[in-house]
């Protein structure tokens, strides 16, 4: 006679960590292809590149701790790192640039904490804060999109190539044909109405920048998808954008010299749906109830909003992740939910009489 063991778990998930790192790749293409096509060959060089020294940084660093290299290899957290950290550069930035970024993130970032899931902050934006505070005139310097002047100096894969490796042929001079991004702009404006920056500068179309209202909203599609197959629950990303809706009504200040930008401008410009559906949806460095989550999400729209307002940098994305990176255990330590059979949440041991 055969006994059939039948213990717990009998639930199954379709779900693995290779299989969630492949699904938010592919969301991620509209995106990237988006960038391609506002901002040239750049994005795709960096990206590459990007791939190879986090593949690389990771398998050195599995090789001297003596963990099994394939294995951590083929889960792909790695790529996901490289290409959001890819997504997130100018994309003319110098070869050495994103060598810095990437091996920080997966080295110190990632590794250092012990590997995948035990990373207290994303890895990914760790790299990128640190390439920001350190070289800000490279992180600063992005392309004229596509329609505005001076986009066609960067017009063929060769010359993105040879200017972000400068080995073979003569680089493009960035500081000549690089421009402020919309965020950046209307944070400097002191003088002219929205209506008048609207109209004199080719950096804005419609009610965001020129450009980057089709790359939100190509990463919004992928977000919508990545909802769609249950890779992370809409908490976090409805609490980010909820919050930076608020905020920038709240603090709008109408279409005169004083204002901050519309609530439409700051959910369609710069990083927000790469920040809401991409980075803070970490399932390793966010809160994990799905009170928590909410509550992660608004602070980093009020700390994206306040930052892009009244801070010294036009976009907050990175720099609010990480501050909510480090809040999170005191969200999930507040936010944990009731136990089958228990009146209250239980926090931390009981105490000993």
């Amino acid at each position: 006679m055969t006994l059939v063991r039948q213990t717990s778990p009998h639930a199954r998930s379709p779900n693995s960590t290779q299989q969630i790192m492949k699904w938010v790749l592919l969301a991620a293409v509209p995106g990237l292809a988006m960038q391609t096509v506002f901002f040239g060959w750049g994005t795709l060089i960096n990206l590459v590149w990007c791939i190879l020294i986090a593949v690389g940084s990771e398998a050195l660093v599995l090789k001297i701790r003596q963990r099994p290299i394939s294995f951590y290899l083929t889960d792909g957290s790695a790529i996901v790192t490289a290409v959001l950290l890819a997504l997130a550069l100018p994309p003319l930035s110098p070869w050495w640039l994103t060598l810095i970024g990437i091996s920080f993130a997966i080295i110190i970032g990632k590794q250092l904490y012990g590997g995948l899931g035990n990373n207290p902050f994303n890895p990914a934006m760790l790299g990128y804060v640190l390439l920001l505070i350190s070289f800000p005139q490279e992180m600063t310097q992005w392309l004229p999109p596509v329609g505005a002047a001076g986009h066609t100096a960067v017009k063929s894969f060769s010359e993105a190539l040879f200017t972000i490796f400068p080995l073979f042929g003569h680089p493009i001079n960035i500081d000549a044909i690089s421009m402020a991004t919309p965020l950046d702009i209307v944070r400097e404006n002191t003088s002219l109405t929205m209506k008048e920056l609207w109209s004199e500068n080719p950096a804005f179309q419609y009610f965001a920048g020129r450009g980057w209202l089709w790359i939100n909203l190509a990463y919004l599609l992928g977000g919508l998808f990545l909802l769609y197959k249950r890779v992370f629950s809409w908490h976090a990303p409805m609490g980010m954008l909820a919050a930076l809706l608020v905020m920038s009504t709240l603090f709008w200040g109408g279409a005169g010299s004083g204002s901050h930008g519309s609530p439409l401008f700051h959910l369609f410009s710069g990083a927000t749906m790469l920040g809401a559906f991409f980075i803070i949806t970490d399932p390793v460095s966010s809160a994990t109830s799905n009170k928590g989550r909410l509550i992660f999400g608004a602070g980093t729209g009020i700390l994206v909003y306040v930052i892009r307002t009244w801070g010294g940098y036009p976009d907050g994305v990175a720099f609010a992740t990480l501050l909510m990176n480090m809040a999170a255990p005191m969200i999930d330590y507040y936010t944990q939910p009731r136990t089958y059979g228990h009146k209250k949440p239980n926090k931390g041991l009981p105490e000993q009489h």
